[in-house]
């Protein structure tokens, strides 16, 4: 089940240009990701994986390595193509913020990634509490552009959701959601509420060196 949708994923970002973007051939490009396929078969097959807003795991691509604007416009969700508030100069201004682990190389797998449901109209200062205690880690800029790009019908109407772990060193918080029934990245701020932005996260992030 795990080694199919591996391959999925992976032909979903060749299909989508991220070897263009990274400089490399889609033979070199699935190269330096073939090691990541055994990490995704070993993962363990739940219960949860059949949960609405649930997923076992992602492939994500780091941001040195593909144009964030483009890789939002390449995303599609029912014949839409999804957009960008931010152009890639200011979408790389967002960065980890302290205490997000992210694995050293060119990608890695992110692991069961919920996409905030519990945290709708939470703001995302006071859903950052709320996802410690339960030992998740919020999802980067980058991670949510790929949740999107290989699961694009997990962003709802009413659940969109905010990516509390980048930050640029003001109020904004990064989010998806939809408008004109696009997909949207854009930004609130870190102190409103909205009844159709949750929080996402996920368990952990692993990479070849880091099972």
């Amino acid at each position: 089940m795990h080694k199919a949708e591996f391959e999925r994923q992976l032909t979903t970002l060749i299909q989508k240009g991220y070897p263009e973007m990274a400089g490399m051939t889609a033979d070199e490009f699935t190269k330096n990701l073939a090691p990541l396929q055994s990490l995704a078969e070993a993962l363990p097959i739940q219960e949860d994986d059949q949960q609405e807003g649930f997923v076992p795991f992602v492939l994500v691509v780091k941001g040195d390595w593909f144009d964030g604007e483009k890789a939002m416009q390449a995303i599609q969700r029912q014949k839409k193509a999804g957009f960008s508030v931010m152009d890639t100069e200011e979408i790389r201004r967002f960065t980890p913020i302290e205490g997000i682990e992210i694995p050293t190389g060119m990608a890695y797998l992110m692991t069961e990634i919920d996409t905030g449901k519990e945290t709708l109209n939470v703001t995302p200062n006071d859903a950052m509490p709320i996802l410690l205690e339960q030992q998740r880690s919020p999802l980067t800029l980058e991670e949510g552009i790929a949740l999107i790009t290989h699961f694009p019908d997990l962003l709802k109407k009413n659940n969109g959701f905010s990516l509390l772990g980048s930050r640029c060193g003001d109020r904004r918080v990064t989010a998806m959601w939809i408008s004109e029934n696009k997909p949207k990245l854009g930004w609130c701020w870190a102190g409103n509420p909205h009844t159709w932005l949750g929080s996402a996260s996920c368990q952990a992030r692993l990479d070849e060196k880091k099972p």
